[in-house]
């Protein structure tokens, strides 16, 4: 008999959802066959059965989420069975201890107990997104009946529930006016990814003090390559692949930039990985360019367009997405003259590039000329950086942007 149990994939994470069974109770299945979908906090990756034989006891239901190393289904050998009390919560796989009932229920003789003797509390079994739910909804756990496995109640079963009448305040707040419902009305369930990704975005905005720095890049040289690239049909560089090498050479430049604030102190990274953020049509995803400082641009050009089709098939690895000592955030092919990226976490930086657009400008030699421009606007974590650091950083982005020739080395 062997235990599929919810994997960790990655340090960072503490629970998954099961996105769906790809095969169902009772089938054969082989070691490193795909059985099902989950979802982590970073994208949806492939579940491997960890044996040969039969898939059953399936005890976790599409759509809920269990802590990492918890039991969810069995493989069994011919001639082996379910063990009893299995889905209970009695399997010693369990991460957490079996919830049993108090010990005076099961010992207890006949005799009548002390009147003033307290009865024992029952601990509500709820997985720790389901208490965070109810705790930021003012819900209490124990009018809920749990649907997961052995009574455990799920997130699911906490958006079920009516939300908690409002207590009396002792000072008024203001609140907003409550939506009413229209027959137009649409309500749409948010996919995990979004939901995730509202809540990464969520954390970082309130935990992470940002400020930003924005400069205005000539592009007008990196046009120049990019057409020559395309005339010696050595395949099309986009502006993004430039700006991954600049920012990679930067931070090699600027090691201090390429770090991770960690409350009394700042880890500063040996390598440069730098993750690019690629919209896809359940959230935003951030696959990583690993040691992007030591690849050539064309070499960049391959990995991003590589890392971009598996983020929009669904098939982005762990390592591809884990990792990343620096963010990019490129909303230019969106008509856009400028934004605010939100830093992705643990990074201390993050660059938004805008759109390149034609304007007139005066050059150095007080001449007007029409040249390609684009804005790149840096956001730091005032924690690990000052300002200055963040402003010398942004320009040195800026230098290699505007002489590409150094990034082809």
């Amino acid at each position: 008999m062997t235990e599929v149990i919810m994997p960790k994939m990655g340090d960072g994470m503490e629970e998954g959802t099961l996105l769906e069974w790809l095969k169902k109770d009772g089938d054969a299945v082989k070691s490193g066959e795909v059985i099902g979908n989950i979802q982590t906090d970073k994208a949806t990756l492939e579940l491997e059965s960890p044996a040969t034989g039969t898939l059953t006891g399936i005890i976790l239901e599409a759509g809920n989420a269990v802590p990492v190393g918890r039991p969810i289904a069995l493989i069994l050998k011919p001639g082996e069975s379910i063990p009893a009390g299995w889905g209970s919560g009695a399997p010693g796989a369990s991460a957490a201890p079996a919830e049993a009932a108090p010990a005076v229920a099961e010992t207890a003789t006949p005799v009548e107990a002390p009147a003033a003797a307290p009865a024992p509390e029952t601990r509500i079994k709820a997985s720790p997104l389901a208490k965070k739910v109810a705790a930021d909804k003012g819900i209490d756990l124990s009018t809920i009946q749990g649907t997961g496995p052995g009574g455990r109640i799920t997130e699911k079963d906490v958006l079920a529930a009516p939300s908690a009448p409002a207590a009396a305040a002792p000072v008024a707040v203001s609140a907003p006016a409550p939506i009413v419902a229209s027959a137009e009305d649409q309500v749409i369930k948010l996919p995990r990814l979004r939901q995730i990704t509202a809540k990464r975005t969520t954390d970082s905005k309130q935990q992470v003090p940002h400020f930003y720095v924005t400069v205005e890049v000539d592009v007008e040289a990196i046009g120049e390559l990019r057409a020559m690239f395309e005339r010696e049909e050595s395949g099309k560089v986009s502006v993004n692949d430039f700006v991954i090498k600049a920012c990679a050479l930067a931070l090699r430049d600027m090691p201090e930039v390429n770090a991770v604030y960690q409350g009394d102190q700042v880890t500063i990274f040996g390598g440069v990985h730098v993750g690019m953020a690629v919209a896809i049509a359940d959230g935003l995803t951030v696959p990583v360019i690993k040691n992007a400082d030591q690849l050539s641009l064309r070499q960049i050009s391959a990995r991003s367009k590589e890392l971009a089709k598996k983020a929009r098939e669904n098939k982005l690895g762990l390592d591809e997405l884990s990792g990343s000592t620096f963010s990019i955030s490129n909303m230019g092919m969106l008509d856009v003259d400028n934004f605010l990226a939100i830093i992705n976490q643990p990074n201390s930086a993050i660059i938004a590039i805008a759109s390149a657009r034609k304007k007139v400008v005066v050059n150095d030699q007080d001449e007007i000329e029409v040249r390609s421009r684009m804005n790149i606007t840096g956001s730091f974590d005032h924690r690990a950086l000052d300002g200055a650091v963040g402003a010398k950083f942004i320009n040195a982005v800026k230098k290699y942007l505007e002489n590409p020739s150094r990034l082809l080395s």
